[in-house]
């Protein structure tokens, strides 16, 4: 293998560079026709000192500033947690507003996918009825109701780790596998969701947990939910009744709610719930996939159990997707404000308006400062899992993920809860746990979710597909029943981004439309983590 992919420089200015292979003492490397020499061990996604750094001294990497020296590091040494602290960027007002080349689209320009359209406008990658509980007293119920619907609606899943134990309870026998069951319905899926909220919290908590639960039923994957509360509880009925109407004042869609005391016994309850969801899903059923553009594409951006190579393969793979979504008239989510800090001028700029600006800055501000009240900051963002891939800051960490939002004008800003309505690159405030996130997005009106990573995570969704791309070949590899795409063809450079980002598009366009499922979805990861803000009371 040559030099130059022993090493890389991710951006001009940068001072630093990322090992590509691991590396040991005493090597030598040559870059840019510059000869430098191994000081320590260097591991695969890790980053040495392309220069002497002294205490104070600013490291630079994806051009922007990602930490300090907090003491003498020697040109070739590895940078770690012991020799580099957090350090971001100080932000200024807007400077500029942005002045965007959007890529070339003809060879998508005239392409579809097959969604199932809303009288809204909106166009669904799935056709999804809900079940969800206001309140976490009612999760018990929303059990019942799951094992019920799944075992006459769904065709059964053969579970092999119950054939395995089968097999160990009768002596090691060969254990048959059952018959499969078609499914009832063709058209529909049915889900169940869960949550530890609702009450016990301050006001606020519950009627953030409306908006999202609002969201999800007005997201263009779901066709109709069924909704359980108890009824003494914070979230009541007519919270989430006015969050559904602020999203969607227009909305035609079925929502059953019933309330357990006005209706007296469980039994009573449920069976009434039986009868009625099941001729609603069956009406739902009767909706069909027809085509839709692809502007009809609402794409969020995620990334989890990342690694030194996400910012240079998986996540600029993404960005390149959403600006070619951006530029067929679609619309991509960023959120993850943690994992935002050290880019905030690049962001503030790409903003199509000093309101849009001024409204990230004060989101940021306030997490940030509820963050530090907690006794806590966004420099302890970084996992142990992160740092020992290499992102041992949190302002490394964040310049590699922002590069998931590509280079388009932000049209919006949004704070948790609040709905996409603007297509184009719209930022979300969440936080940057990785359910939490996703689930946050698809609230927000995601109706597909690209989700990259560098350690691999088996994150899904119950209502919207999850696509997972790996930042290197040898987690593809070693995961592969969790990862859907590979981007470490770029680490090796076999591919380029740009290149990537159009095998990813045509790939997310038939997950779309049905005829590939994502790997979250065959493994049913359907996971649902609403952000609790505030304190239990």
């Amino acid at each position: 293998m040559s030099e130059l992919k022993k090493v890389l420089k991710v951006h001009p200015a940068d001072n630093v560079l990322v090992v590509l292979l691991d590396l040991n003492a005493g090597d030598q490397v040559v870059f840019e026709g510059e000869e430098v020499q191994l000081k320590t061990d260097a591991k695969a996604k890790h980053k040495i000192a392309l220069v002497d750094f002294n205490e104070g001294d600013s490291i630079i990497m994806y051009g922007v500033l990602i930490g300090k020296a907090s003491q003498k590091i020697e040109k070739g040494a590895v940078l770690t947690t012991a020799n580099v602290k957090h350090q971001s960027q100080k932000v200024k007002e807007k400077e500029s507003f942005p002045n965007w080349l959007a890529p070339d689209v003809s060879k998508w320009q005239d392409k579809t996918f097959m969604g199932y359209h809303r009288p809204d406008g909106q166009v669904g990658t799935k056709n999804v009825w809900l079940f969800f509980p206001l309140v976490f007293c009612e999760n018990k119920n929303i059990e019942r109701l799951k094992e019920v619907f799944e075992k006459e609606l769904l065709a059964p899943k053969t579970d092999q780790y119950q054939l395995l134990l089968r097999s160990l309870v009768n002596g090691n026998e060969e254990v048959e596998q059952s018959d499969k069951k078609q499914s009832v319905f063709e058209n529909i899926e049915v889900k169940f969701i869960m949550h530890q909220g609702g009450c016990g919290g301050i006001r606020q908590d519950s009627e953030s947990l409306a908006r999202l639960l609002a969201g999800y039923v007005n997201n263009p994957n779901v066709a109709g939910a069924t909704v359980l509360s108890l009824g003494c509880q914070n979230l009541q009925i007519s919270i989430f009744k006015q969050a559904l109407e602020e999203i969607n004042p227009n909305s035609s869609k079925e929502v059953l709610i019933y309330e357990q005391q006005q209706m007296g016994t469980v039994d009573n309850m449920l069976q009434t719930i039986i009868k009625d969801s099941y001729e609603a899903i069956k009406r739902a059923n009767d909706i069909q996939r027809q085509p839709a553009p692809l502007s009809k594409l609402k794409v969020g951006l995620e990334c989890g159990g990342s690694d030194g190579f996400s910012g240079i393969s998986a996540n600029p793979v993404l960005g390149h997707v959403s600006d070619l979504l951006v530029a067929l008239g679609g619309t991509s989510i960023l959120s993850e404000f943690p994992e935002l800090c050290g880019v905030e001028q690049e962001l503030v700029n790409r903003c199509v308006d000093e309101q849009k600006a001024d409204k990230f800055l004060k989101l940021m501000k306030d997490f940030e400062n509820s963050v530090v009240a907690a006794g806590s900051g966004f420099d302890m963002n970084p996992s142990p899992g992160n740092i020992k891939d290499g992102l041992i800051t949190d302002a490394m960490k964040s310049a590699g993920a922002a590069k998931k939002g590509g280079t388009s004008p932000i049209v919006d800003v949004l704070d948790y809860g609040e709905y996409v309505t603007q297509n184009g690159l719209n930022l979300l405030c969440t936080p940057g746990n990785d359910v939490e996130s996703t689930t946050a997005m698809v609230g927000s009106g995601a109706n597909l979710v690209l989700f990259t990573t560098g350690l691999g995570t088996p994150t899904g969704n119950p209502i919207a597909p999850v696509v997972k791309v790996s930042s290197n070949s040898v987690l593809a590899n070693k995961m592969n029943d969790i990862i859907d795409i590979d981007t470490g063809s770029i680490i090796s450079g076999q591919q380029t981004i740009d290149e990537a980002g159009e095998v990813l598009l045509d790939y997310i366009i038939d997950v779309a439309s049905g005829k590939t499922l994502s790997k979250a979805d065959l493994l049913q990861q359907d996971d649902f983590i609403p952000w609790k803000r505030g304190v239990s009371l």
